[in-house]
Formats: C-alpha cells, sequence, structure tokens
C-alpha cells in the first residue's frame, strides 16, 4: 500500500468491509446474500498493486470504493460555452481535486466490531475546519449506513459530493442503472477526457435511455459498460434520492440511497477505456455514481457561480455556516435479483 496508509477491517453477519486512511475510502465491500452467495459492487482501481502508483497524485494512488468529497470537483481554466462562468468565491486550496480530504490520511477515531469513525482536519486557511465520518453495518441486513459530517470555519458556499465508485461485470450492457425519478438529464459541457469523449455537450434530455452522441446517434446510457471507450459524465438533477445498479449475469442488485435535500443530482462517471495515460492504460472500467450539490465536477468558482443548472432551479452549492455542523446519512445495500 503507499506509504502512510492504513486500514481498518470488520465482520458481521451480512459482509465484511474495509476501509483506508487516504481519502477515508471504504472499500472494498463484500455483501452476504440471504441466498448465500457473496457479492462485491464497489470498484478497485487495477493499479492498487503497482509500484509505480506512489508517483500518482494521492487521491489516485488507491483509488477505491466510496468516499465524500468536500469541495467537490476542482478549479480549473478551461473554456465553457456561453452561460458558464467562474463567478463564484475560489480560495486556496481550491483546485485541490475532490478537496483537501480525498488527499491525505484521516484519522481514526472509535473503531470496533459495530462501527469505524474517521475524521480529516483541513489547513488553517480553508473556509472547512473538520470532516467527520461514521460507517456502521446494519447488523440485520446486507447494509452499510454512512454518516458525514462538516464543520465550516467560516461562512462559504461550496459544491460538496458523494463518491461511491460501482465495479461493472465485462459484459457491455450487462449493468443496467435503474435511478429513481429524476427530471433531466444534462451532458458536460466540453470535454471530460479530450479524445475520449461520446455525449453531445451541453445538452438536455429527458430520459437517460436515449442519450444523443457527438456522431449522431442515440444511446442507452441505462445500460452499462458502455461498448465505446470513452471517459465522460452525464448529470441527472430533481432526483430523489435513490437508484439501483441491477447486474443481470450475477443476479444481484447494489443500492444506494441519500437525502436528496443535501444531494439534488446524481453524477454518473462513465469511466470506460477511455483514458490511455497510465494508470489508467485504457483498461479502466468502472461507473462513478455520485450524489452532489455541484454543477458537475467544475469546482467551486463554477458551481457556487452562475451556471444553467442554477439558472434551471437546481442547487449547486450548499451554504456552511460556522458553529452549525452539517450532517448527511446515506446507505448502500445488496439483495438478489433475478438474473437477465
Amino acid at each position: 500500500m503507499s506509504a502512510g496508509t492504513t486500514r481498518r477491517a470488520l465482520a458481521w453477519a451480512h459482509g465484511s468491509l474495509a476501509v483506508q486512511s487516504l481519502g477515508g475510502m471504504l472499500g472494498p465491500v463484500l455483501f452476504l446474500l440471504p441466498d448465500g452467495r457473496q457479492v462485491s459492487p464497489l470498484h478497485v482501481a487495477p493499479w492498487s498493486n503497482d509500484p509505480e502508483r506512489e508517483t500518482l497524485p494521492d487521491i489516485l494512488q488507491e483509488l477505491r470504493g466510496e468516499w465524500p468529497c468536500v469541495p467537490f470537483g476542482s478549479d480549473a481554466s478551461r473554456k465553457l460555452p456561453p452561460g458558464w462562468s467562474a463567478t463564484g468565491e475560489s480560495f486556496e486550496g481550491a483546485g485541490v481535486p475532490h478537496g483537501h480530504g480525498s488527499n491525505i490520511h484521516w484519522a481514526w477515531g472509535a473503531c470496533d466490531d459495530r462501527q469505524i469513525t474517521l475524521e480529516c482536519h483541513y489547513p488553517d486557511t480553508h473556509p472547512i475546519r473538520l470532516l467527520r465520518r461514521e460507517i456502521v453495518p446494519d447488523p440485520s441486513a446486507a447494509a452499510i449506513d454512512i454518516t458525514l459530517e462538516i464543520e465550516a470555519r467560516r461562512s462559504c458556499r461550496l459544491p460538496i459530493g458523494l463518491h461511491p465508485t460501482f465495479r461493472l461485470s465485462p459484459r457491455p450492457g450487462s449493468v443496467v442503472i435503474e435511478p429513481g425519478s429524476y427530471s433531466r438529464v444534462w451532458s458536460f459541457p466540453g470535454d471530460v477526457e479530450p479524445g475520449a469523449a461520446l455525449f453531445a455537450p451541453d445538452r438536455q434530455w429527458p430520459s437517460l435511455g436515449a442519450v444523443a452522441t457527438r456522431g449522431g446517434l442515440i444511446v442507452d446510457a441505462a445500460h452499462v459498460p458502455l461498448s465505446a471507450e470513452t471517459e465522460d459524465l452525464l448529470q441527472l438533477s430533481g432526483v430523489d434520492g435513490s437508484l439501483a445498479l441491477h447486474y443481470g449475469d450475477e443476479g444481484f442488485r447494489a443500492r444506494l440511497s441519500w437525502q436528496k435535500e443535501h444531494f439534488p443530482s446524481l453524477l454518473l462517471w462513465y469511466s470506460n477505456r477511455g483514458r490511455k495515460a497510465y494508470p489508467w492504460n485504457g483498461r479502466h472500467v468502472a461507473l462513478g455514481v455520485e450524489p452532489i450539490a455541484s454543477a458537475f465536477d467544475l469546482g467551486p468558482a463554477i458551481s457556487a457561480g452562475v451556471n444553467p443548472l442554477v439558472s434551471s432551479g437546481v442547487a449547486t452549492a450548499i451554504a456552511f455556516e460556522p458553529g452549525q455542523t452539517f450532517i448527511t446519512r446515506y446507505r448502500l445495500s445488496a439483495e438478489a435479483a433475478p438474473a437477465g
């Protein structure tokens, strides 16, 4: 493992889980289904045992599973279409990918056979002071309940998000994304990865099942892995706080539920062999299922500023005040499901 990374693990009647200090990342997770099968839906990057990974940015070195991103995304100069502007607040550290907590080692709190807790202190110059994370398996189910607390150092408005990343079955289209209700699908207003974009940029559609590509085709973006080699994003707005992934070839569903009042959008990260440079090497296949209050992963200056999502009534940042702890709860679970 990367220098300084430590891990804690626990098992309960319906599974086992591991958490690492780097990024506070949860994964892998093994769920024991009532029929006796074991399933492990969270993704672990394929370079996790590569000694060269220590040359990577911290967030990538042990990339896996699920973790919180405060703030979500990163400020970066990029050319965007009209209507997108970096008018929100920026600050020292705003360019750190997915926030300070995604790139450093968290401190362990109470860890026993019922829970794992961690906390992460932010630099003195950052508007956020502290993150606290509690991971508790449900003693009666193949499920994990997670609590995130955020304490601010000063008044601020920031994009925030959760970053569950799921592995996919190898056959194209074999996993079905089953979101709860949502109002609109938005495509990224540019290139997520130069030369690897798939979806027509800066567009909107009513359904994930019919999304236009840059080549003029209509694809079903609810069936993954995609057949195209791509690295792209879609954002679902007006979500109801729930999503399932149906692994048809493996006969189970993974479910994620969250508080929609905190995370009114869901970002889908299609990482489908589109990135060719190290460590991705054209082999990375995973799906990010990321509840957010953010404009894609465009960072604080854009998400807390004027953008088309905000203009349509979608919140892309959260207000934080010192002395008022923000608390949000979410749940990851698995269940048997029909094959096919």
